[in-house]
């Protein structure tokens, strides 16, 4: 009695137009997809497809500057950047830290050619000044005079 119920069934299913186990679905259905506003069209490269997303999240010059962070060796040269790293950048202002009091005095005397270098790298105007931090050494003792 079952197994004729169950062959009634798939017979009545494939008059329906749909196959034993797929629930309501008819054959005929057409799927329609509804696109999400800014998605959808034809693809593109990836290239252009990141430059688009940087640009529509304003995140272009804060991935400028970490292309300057992460070319830094290109950028100064291989002797410079041995003893030297950007620290930060914040309102036009890069911070590099210097391994040695010697290397940041250095660096200070080539801050406006390395102001108009990264200006090329990054577009007009990017940085406005470069701040040279060299090794601190610790907090000073304050009071009387000591001898060693």
């Amino acid at each position: 009695m079952a197994r004729e119920a169950l062959a009634q069934a798939k017979a009545d299913a494939l008059k329906r137009g749909t196959l034993p186990g797929q629930g309501n679905k008819r054959k005929n259905t057409k799927l329609v997809r509804v696109r999400e506003p800014g998605r959808g069209g034809d693809p593109k490269q990836f290239g252009t497809a990141i430059r688009e997303l940087l640009a529509s999240r304003g995140w272009e010059q804060r991935a400028a500057v970490g292309g300057v962070f992460g070319n830094w060796a290109g950028i100064v040269g291989p002797d410079l950047a041995e003893h030297t790293r950007p620290d930060h950048f914040e309102d036009g202002v890069l911070t590099i830290a210097a391994d040695s009091t010697t290397w940041a005095t250095q660096l200070r005397l080539l801050s406006s050619t390395l102001v108009r270098r990264l200006n090329e790298e990054l577009g007009h105007g990017t940085v406005r000044r470069v701040k040279v931090v060299g090794p601190s050494s610790g907090p000073r003792r304050t009071g009387a005079w000591r001898v060693r």
